[in-house]
Parts: structure tokens; C-alpha cells; sequence
């Protein structure tokens, strides 16, 4: 899906569902969906995410320090959650109506 849409816009796609997810799972999704394969890419969209966050439109509700290595060892990792001004932001990108 998404190749065409821009990485940020997909990234709110992914939070429409309205669940709650690790930083470290949606950076692997659109790795994979991408195919954006290198550490350089990974944290460039782990940074696209921060800023989604820093604009209001995902909401930070856990963290926890990577001590398995799953993103990148000793690394903060963060759950996000979509807020309601995402929700509109995402709308108003075409995404989907929700």
C-alpha cells in the first residue's frame, strides 16, 4: 500500500485505527511497505513520527527503554495513539473520512 503517498500521510493511516502502537512497529511497517532498508531511513522515520507527535496529531501514552534490541538496543522506545486533531488532519490529507 502507500508507495506513493507520502510517509508522514501514511504514517496517520496506520494510527486511524484507533489503537495504540509502538513507535518500533509502524517504523517497520513502512520500512517494509517502502522498502526503505538501512538504520539512516529507520530513524528518519521514527523522526517523521516524532514530529507528528511534536504537531499535536499522535499522543505519547508509554514508553520503555529497549532492552531486547527489537528497534534499537537501550533506545526510549514510545506508543502513540492518533488524537482527535490527527484524526481531522489525516481526514483533511485525503486519507480516509473518518
Amino acid at each position: 500500500m502507500g508507495k506513493n503517498r507520502p510517509i508522514k500521510f501514511r504514517i496517520l493511516e496506520l494510527f486511524l485505527d484507533g489503537k495504540e502502537h509502538w513507535n518500533y512497529e509502524i517504523v517497520s511497517k513502512i520500512q517494509e511497505e517502502y522498502n526503505l532498508r538501512g538504520n539512516f531511513q529507520r530513524d528518519s522515520i521514527n523522526f517523521d513520527i516524532l514530529e507528528l507527535a511534536s504537531g499535536g496529531m499522535l499522543k505519547d501514552v508509554e514508553q520503555k527503554v529497549d532492552e531486547e534490541g527489537i528497534y534499537k538496543k537501550d533506545f526510549l522506545l514510545h506508543k502513540y495513539i492518533i488524537t482527535d486533531f490527527g484524526k481531522v488532519r489525516g481526514s483533511d490529507a485525503c486519507l480516509r473520512y473518518v
